[in-house]
């Protein structure tokens, strides 16, 4: 059984935390090619970051810039900053009240498949929210976790973007638990027209632990991915 070293950031700063998922991601890359030089077979650990970020919007690199409807200026007025970043996808948000994971893992140790993984990613929080009497599921062509998919009423509740390298994997998903839905306005959401965005404090009418939140993603991480957490 893979273990998998949890770490909690509290609310941290976008690039702060983009930094230290580099980091993590390039140490275990860096044990990987040094084992094929070697031909030895040093453990690669895992890692599993939750953080919540101060205002801030992201861009993957397959994303469109006309997809943030706001100027330098009027980003400064939200108090939002803005970063091209390396994951898959387009555009986000992201602020307190949301839940943001990172898993950092290698793949090898699991299986050699990404659509596996970001599927096995969006039934992590369509099991989360069934705890909380919310039906979700996927869209077709849209990775993330949906509610009333197929209807007028279609609204995302938690956005995924990863990148991977020599099968190790960052970056993640977001989960709106608590968050501000108004910051949406002001983009596309992942590209995507005439479709809204949800919350589980919107669902529920009532503001959710972040705490309890992460124990119910953690239990349904561990069993699906099959893995041991340490802290």
């Amino acid at each position: 059984m893979q273990k998998v070293q949890i770490k909690d950031l509290g609310l941290k700063d976008y690039k702060e935390s983009w930094d230290y998922q580099e980091e993590l991601f390039q140490s275990i890359i860096d044990i990987k090619i040094n084992n094929r030089k070697k031909n030895s077979a040093t453990k690669t650990p895992n890692y599993f970051l939750f953080v919540e970020h101060p205002h801030v919007y992201t861009l993957g690199k397959s994303g469109d810039m006309s997809n943030l409807l706001l100027n330098e200026e009027q980003l400064a007025q939200k108090g939002a900053s803005f970063y091209k970043i390396n994951r898959g996808g387009d555009i986000t948000y992201h602020g307190p009240g949301q839940l943001v994971g990172y898993p950092i893992i290698d793949l090898e140790s699991f299986f050699t498949d990404i659509h596996k993984y970001l599927r096995f990613l969006e039934e992590v929080i369509i099991k989360t929210l069934a705890e909380y009497n919310i039906t979700s599921e996927r869209s077709k062509g849209e990775t993330g976790v949906w509610l009333d998919v197929g209807t007028p009423f279609a609204r995302k509740i938690c956005a995924m973007g990863v990148r991977t390298s020599r099968w190790v994997t960052m970056h993640g998903f977001a989960l709106n638990v608590n968050a501000n839905l108004g910051y949406f306005d002001n983009i596309i959401p992942c590209g995507i027209r005439g479709k809204a965005v949800t919350s589980m404090e919107a669902e529920l009418n009532k503001k959710i632990p972040l705490e309890e939140v992460k124990e119910k993603i953690l239990k349904h991480f561990q069993e699906l991915f099959e893995v041991e957490f340490i802290i």
